[in-house]
C-alpha cells in the first residue's frame, strides 16, 4: 500500500513550487524521484539544500470535492519532502 501524505497548508511569501490548490490535500506517494536542490532557495541565489522530491498522486475527489467531474481520475504532482507530512 502506498504511503499517504498531506501537503502542508503553508502560505509563505516568495517563490514557492507547491501549488496552492494542493495545500492541505491528502495523496499517495507514487514514487521517490531522488534528491534535488531546493528551488525555493535557488530562486534567490542562495546555496540550496538537497531535498527529496516525490511524485504524489491525488484523486480529483480529494482536490475538488463534490465539484469533481470524474472523482476517481487522478493528478500527479512533484512535491519536495519538506512540504509533506505523513497521514
Amino acid at each position: 500500500m502506498a504511503e499517504r501524505v498531506r501537503v502542508k497548508f503553508m502560505m509563505p511569501p516568495g517563490h514557492i513550487r507547491t501549488p496552492a490548490f494542493l495545500r492541505g490535500k491528502v495523496g499517495e506517494i507514487e514514487r521517490e524521484l531522488g534528491q534535488f536542490s531546493n528551488p525555493e532557495q535557488l530562486a534567490y541565489g542562495l546555496a540550496a539544500d538537497q531535498r527529496p522530491l516525490y511524485r504524489v498522486r491525488f484523486t480529483m475527489q480529494e482536490i475538488w470535492g463534490d465539484a469533481a467531474e470524474c472523482p476517481t481520475d487522478t493528478l500527479d504532482a512533484e512535491i519536495f519532502g519538506h512540504w509533506l507530512e505523513k497521514v
